[in-house]
C-alpha cells in the first residue's frame, strides 16, 4: 500500500450543512440561529469566561505569583556536627540517624550538609552529600556511601 492509495472509510466524513441556501434545504431564513440577538450574528456571542455583566469569578480570586513544582523533592538533613556522637568506625545510615534524633525534615531521602566539624572516623551513608560534608567526612578518615 502506497500513501497516494490511502483513502478515509465510508461514512468518516459528512458533507457540512450550507445553511441559508433556500427553502429546499431546510436551514432557511436565520440559518439556525434563533432570531436576532448577539449569538445570531456574525462573530457574535460571548467569551467563555463572560458571567452576564456579574463580577467574572476570575477577579474575585487573588492573583497568585510565583510557580510550585510538583517534582521538588524534599530531603531531610543533618550536619556534619551532628556525626560526632556516633562511636568511631561504624556505619551510619538514615535509620542511625532517626534513633538518634539528628534529623530535620518531616520525611524523605536523607542529605547530609557540611556545617561543623568531624573528628571521627566513619563510614557514612545517604542519599546526597554536599560537597563541603563529602570534604569533612573523607578528611577525618571516613568514606562517603550514597544511597540509591
Amino acid at each position: 500500500m502506497q500513501l497516494h492509495e490511502l483513502k478515509a472509510p465510508d461514512g468518516a466524513t459528512r458533507e457540512r450543512i450550507r445553511i441559508g441556501r433556500g427553502h429546499g434545504s431546510g436551514k432557511v431564513k436565520t440559518g439556525g440561529k434563533g432570531t436576532k440577538g448577539q449569538n445570531a450574528r456574525a462573530g457574535g456571542g460571548v467569551p467563555p469566561y463572560f458571567e452576564g455583566g456579574q463580577l467574572p469569578l476570575i477577579r474575585k480570586l487573588p492573583y497568585r505569583r510565583g510557580f510550585r513544582n510538583p517534582f521538588r523533592v524534599e530531603f531531610r538533613e543533618v550536619n556534619v556536627r551532628d556525626l560526632n556522637d556516633f562511636p568511631a568506625e561504624s556505619t551510619v545510615g538514615p535509620e542511625e540517624f532517626d534513633t538518634a534524633g539528628v534529623l530535620r525534615g518531616g520525611s524523605g531521602p536523607v542529605k547530609v550538609l557540611g556545617q561543623g566539624d568531624l573528628s571521627v572516623k566513619l563510614t557514612v551513608r545517604a542519599h546526597k552529600f554536599s560537597a563541603a560534608a563529602r570534604q569533612k567526612i573523607e578528611a577525618a578518615g571516613g568514606t562517603v556511601e550514597i544511597i540509591e
